[in-house]
């Protein structure tokens, strides 16, 4: 199938709220027309989509940082693509563009809603991940919001994941002392060890979070990067020192139905004076030329290592999510549903 204008592509639509976990029959694989460009319009035919865990929260009916998906609509999500046909003089046929009108094998935009990006010497999907928004969620969360310092103790929380991985990895950059991370399975743990130069990593199945921590750092802990939430943060407010700072970036523990867990220490954030600073990549985007330069020096000399679970096909789409929200599911980095080549 052709992507043209007046053509047909393929979109993910949400079919139905989710009643606890979501599930694959929440989703419909819709076939639409593809409209016809007015001006300042481009067609790009999309080769990468992006699934993230916040995509759980915008399935809910309820207030949310970002709007809820409407139902029997296309989905949003991040997407690098190619640009198929243009009617503004500023993107041309043949570019290589990020967006984020994701979640389809076609999009029809407007040019200003398109960013090129250049693939000379990285793949296109590292613009999603490692040099996308979750990369830069890891940078802000530990270069601005909590400020490692030389000699820092980290500990990053879900820290196999997306954003997780990287924020270790800019942390040892950055001159932390100690970097320690949590993770669902004795193979992502393997994984930060082995491949990401964490020094102490640990299943948070496998025993009690604080058990973990005073064991990995006798001394206390000087910066938490949290994306779990729950006993897993509540566990390293007991292992804080005095002046700790918390970067609050997700709360996985309680999403997709889960029930939370209430935090039954807060008290020791006053006592301790511990500076938590809850932050959305989407406030910050000022900053993503600031971070691809710093960042993308790392990329490109192999300091940092980036990996990504790929599925292909926008069929899988809903294996991809789903592979995000369960706790010890083998997704390892960021996800990324890589489109077939259109005939």
């Amino acid at each position: 199938m052709m992507i043209t204008s007046k053509g047909r592509a393929r979109e993910w639509h949400l079919a139905r709220r989710p009643q606890g976990q979501v599930s694959a029959d929440d989703f419909a694989l819709v076939e639409t027309e593809i409209s016809e460009l007015r001006p300042g319009q481009v067609l790009v035919r999309n080769t990468h989509l992006s699934v993230d865990p916040y995509m759980r929260g915008r399935m809910d009916d309820r207030p949310f940082y970002i709007p809820p998906f409407p139902l029997r609509a296309p989905l949003e999500g991040g997407a690098i693509g190619v640009v198929v046909e243009s009617r503004a003089d500023d993107v041309k046929p043949g570019q290589v563009v990020e967006h984020f009108l994701g979640l389809r094998e076609a999009t029809v935009i407007d040019a200003a809603g398109v960013v090129p990006i250049d693939t000379d010497d990285l793949p296109a999907e590292t613009y999603l991940g490692v040099l996308g928004a979750t990369g830069l969620t890891a940078w802000l969360g530990i270069t601005r919001m909590a400020s490692v310092r030389s000699g820092d103790t980290v500990f990053v929380t879900g820290a196999a994941g997306a954003v997780g991985s990287i924020a270790g990895q800019i942390a040892r950059l950055r001159g932390a002392k100690q970097v320690i991370g949590s993770a669902g399975s004795s193979a992502k743990v393997r994984h930060l060890v082995d491949d990401l130069g964490f020094d102490t990593a640990f299943d948070h199945h496998d025993g009690a979070t604080g058990e973990h921590l005073a064991q990995a750092a006798p001394d206390g802990i000087d910066v938490v990067f949290d994306n779990v939430g729950g006993a897993q943060l509540e566990a390293a407010i007991d292992h804080l020192r005095v002046g700790a700072r918390l970067a609050l970036c997700g709360m996985a523990s309680q999403y997709d139905g889960r029930e939370p867990h209430g935090l039954r220490n807060l008290y020791q954030l006053v006592t301790k004076r511990v500076t938590a600073r809850g932050f959305l990549v989407t406030d910050h985007q000022d900053q993503m030329p600031a971070f691809r330069a710093e960042v993308g020096s790392w990329v490109r000399s192999g300091e940092i290592v980036h990996r990504q679970t790929a599925v292909n096909g926008i069929e899988r789409m809903p294996e991809a999510l789903l592979g995000l929200l369960r706790s010890g599911a083998p997704t390892i980095g960021k996800a990324v549903v890589r489109l077939q080549e259109q005939a």
